[in-house]
């Protein structure tokens, strides 16, 4: 029996990086008025062990600050303005900050483990971020989201998810193809994965779902890309611009 996709979900990629702050409370607040299914946020650790929301491993690009966020408590990053915050003030949020803005709301929260680029991460990151979930309540309305294989197997079996999602960039599509792939998936007991739009193709997709797999997508950012995802029939994208997306869909 072919595989009938249920309506692609939303999700909000760093809470609407196109229309807000990314990764600020403010975007996060917004993306809660729209009917989208799902955000997503972005968690390092700071110095002393605090999951805060922020993108990169350096503060150079988002904030007012400079240096490698590994390096800073988390009282000084959560301190720190963010760029384009402007009337708003907004700072550097920490994971428990974000994760209480979702309680009691439908819309589910994707949380993706970062780590320094070239470095294994920190084996305290999955426990940590799940305690900041579990003590805003929420950890049955997360997803959490990883590219290294290990450690969203590890999500795995903390359970009590509403998902893992396994992430694979374009070129290790390139250097172990679609059958590698679905061999990871398999290996680690992983029923989602997702990868860039751009990556995604009718064979690559066909493929996936011959292994049982749901799909998503990421960088669906512009009107050409979103009604690709679209007619792909993914489970979920994420865009920096849920409105526009929702306006494609159909709401």
């Amino acid at each position: 029996m072919p595989h009938t996709a249920a309506r692609t979900a939303i999700v909000s990629h760093r809470g609407g990086a196109f229309l807000w702050p990314e990764n600020s409370l403010e975007a996060f607040r917004n993306t809660l008025s729209l009917p989208v299914e799902q955000a997503e946020c972005d968690v390092h650790l700071s110095a002393d062990g605090v999951p805060v929301v922020i993108h990169d491993a350096t503060l150079n690009r988002t904030t007012e600050g400079g240096g490698p966020v590994a390096e800073r408590a988390a009282a000084e990053l959560s301190a720190l303005r963010l760029r384009g915050a402007g009337a708003t003030g907004g700072r550097v949020p920490l994971l428990s900050e974000v994760a209480a803005l979702f309680r009691g709301s439908a819309m589910q929260l994707q949380v993706e483990l970062k780590g320094v680029p070239g470095r294994a991460p920190d084996p305290a990151l999955l426990p940590r971020a799940l305690a900041a979930l579990d003590a805003a309540g929420i950890r049955a309305q997360s997803r959490i989201i990883a590219f290294e294989a290990p450690l969203a197997a590890a999500a795995l079996r903390a359970g009590g998810l509403a998902g893992v999602i396994w992430l694979f960039e374009p070129g290790l599509l390139g250097q172990i193809g679609a059958e590698g792939v679905v061999g990871v998936a398999r290996a680690h007991g992983f029923d989602m994965v997702e990868t860039h739009i751009a990556a995604l193709d009718e064979a690559l997709m066909a493929r996936l779902r011959a292994a049982g797999l749901k799909v998503g997508v990421w960088g669906a950012n512009h009107a050409a890309q979103i009604e690709r995802a679209l007619a792909l029939g993914v489970e979920a994208m994420a865009t920096d611009d849920p409105v526009l997306a929702l306006r494609l869909r159909g709401s």
